[in-house]
């Protein structure tokens, strides 16, 4: 058995929920870049990504946001034109965040690469079983 993998696991009976290390960064980044948003806006529109079944949380959404903050990839500033409630936060792209961005982006199309390629050798593997 792969180490941490549990018995469900093994087993086949309990599928994971697809997860690729840190993608709701760039997903957040790409929603940016379309214009500014609040975070609860993004949680929402995470599904024109096809990222509706996605494991995300709205304290999960604020973390990495904080964190693109401190690192200067977003900035963000109260909305004063909010309708009802306290003023939200809305979130920016900043220039470093679309040179970032560009770079998941590269990245990634190299992982397409990557995961198509081995579907093809499972593919090939298995039909000629």
């Amino acid at each position: 058995m792969p180490r941490g993998w549990g018995r469900r696991q093994m087993m086949g009976d309990c599928p994971q929920p697809r997860r690729i290390s840190r993608f709701l960064e760039p997903a957040l980044l790409l929603l940016l870049h379309d214009k500014p948003a609040h975070a609860y806006a993004l949680v929402d529109n995470l599904d024109k990504l096809g990222m509706e079944a996605y494991p995300a949380d709205i304290s999960a959404i604020y973390r990495i946001l904080y964190d693109l903050e401190a690192q200067g990839m977003i900035t963000s500033a109260h909305d004063a034109e909010s309708s009802a409630g306290p003023p939200r936060r809305v979130y920016t792209l900043t220039e470093a965040g679309e040179v970032y961005l560009n770079a998941w982006v590269q990245e990634l199309r190299q992982t397409d690469q990557m995961l198509h390629r081995f579907l093809q050798v499972y593919d090939a593997h298995v039909n000629s079983a």
